[in-house]
């Protein structure tokens, strides 16, 4: 295992901050924070503070939902979701109504005079 010198940051970390605040944007942010910081530490440093006029976000690292006081690591992504307006069993029923029985699914582009399903 390698020692660490000055010259690699020692000391510092670095993490990605997704955030989703509003339908179809997302943005990102690149930090270096100090050694041992925080879920909210990030969140402050990305201008994302809980609390304001930012909807109330739930925070996940690579997907593992974590809480404030969650302590980072180097390379570690952070993703801070909106809460979800419906339900995604309830949505994939309106759009399959909406596109019908021969717009969706797995077969739904096959090739003129090809067999149906497998």
């Amino acid at each position: 295992m390698a020692e660490a010198g000055p010259a690699s940051g020692q000391g510092q970390v670095q993490v990605t901050v997704c955030a989703s605040l509003a339908p179809g944007t997302a943005q990102e942010w690149q930090l270096q924070l100090p050694q041992g910081a925080t879920v909210g530490d990030a969140l402050n440093a990305a201008g994302l503070a809980p609390g304001g006029d930012l909807p109330e976000l739930a925070f996940g690292i690579w997907g593992r939902p974590v809480g404030p006081e969650e302590r980072l690591c180097d390379g570690d992504r952070l993703e801070c979701c909106r809460p979800l307006t419906v339900d995604p069993k309830v949505a994939r029923r309106q759009r399959f109504a909406r596109q019908g029985a021969r717009a969706a699914g797995l077969f739904a582009k096959r090739r003129p005079g090809a067999k149906p399903g497998y």
